[in-house]
C-alpha cells in the first residue's frame, strides 16, 4: 500500500538540507527524473517487482494510487515528501506544475516486462461511474 514518508530535513539560515538514508525500505538500484510536462498524465502502471519512492523536488504534481483495495490521491509538493509506491500500487501522475522536477528512486533495474499497463478492473461499475483522468487512459472511481 502506498504511504507518504516524511524525509529529515535541516534548516537554517543558509538554506535546507534534506537526507535520503536508511528510510527507503530498499536497495537504490536506478534513479530518474520527470520534468517539463506539460498537461499529460504520466505512469497509467503498476509493476510485478519495483518497489518505487516519488519524490517532488521541486514544484508539485498529483498521484493517484490503485492497489485493488484502496483509491487515493498524494499531492507532493515539497521535497521533503516521500511517497512509497509498491509493486501492486497502480499509479498516474499528473497535475504538474510547470516548476516541478519528480524524482523516483526505484528498487530496479529498467526491465519493460517489470510493468503492468492495465488499470485493476472494477466490478458493478458503469459508464456512468466517475471518470477521474481525462487523457487516453482513464480511471474509473
Amino acid at each position: 500500500m502506498a504511504h507518504l514518508i516524511n524525509l529529515k530535513t535541516f534548516t537554517d539560515a543558509r538554506g535546507n538540507l534534506t537526507v535520503i538514508e536508511k528510510v527507503v525500505p530498499f536497495p537504490i538500484k536506478r534513479i530518474f527524473y520527470i520534468y517539463g510536462v506539460d498537461h499529460s498524465v504520466r505512469g497509467g502502471h503498476r509493476h510485478h517487482q519495483t518497489i518505487q519512492a516519488a519524490i517532488c523536488l521541486r514544484g508539485s504534481c498529483t498521484i493517484y494510487n490503485d492497489n485493488h483495495k484502496v483509491q487515493e490521491q498524494y499531492v507532493l509538493d515539497s521535497a521533503d515528501k516521500c511517497l512509497i509506491l509498491n509493486p501492486e500500487d497502480w499509479h498516474q501522475m499528473f497535475n504538474f506544475s510547470e516548476d516541478a522536477i519528480l524524482m523516483v528512486l526505484a528498487s530496479e533495474y529498467f526491465s519493460p516486462d517489470d510493468y503492468i499497463y492495465e488499470p485493476y478492473q472494477r466490478e458493478g461499475l458503469d459508464s456512468s461511474a466517475k471518470k477521474l483522468f481525462f487523457e487516453k487512459e482513464a480511471v474509473l472511481v
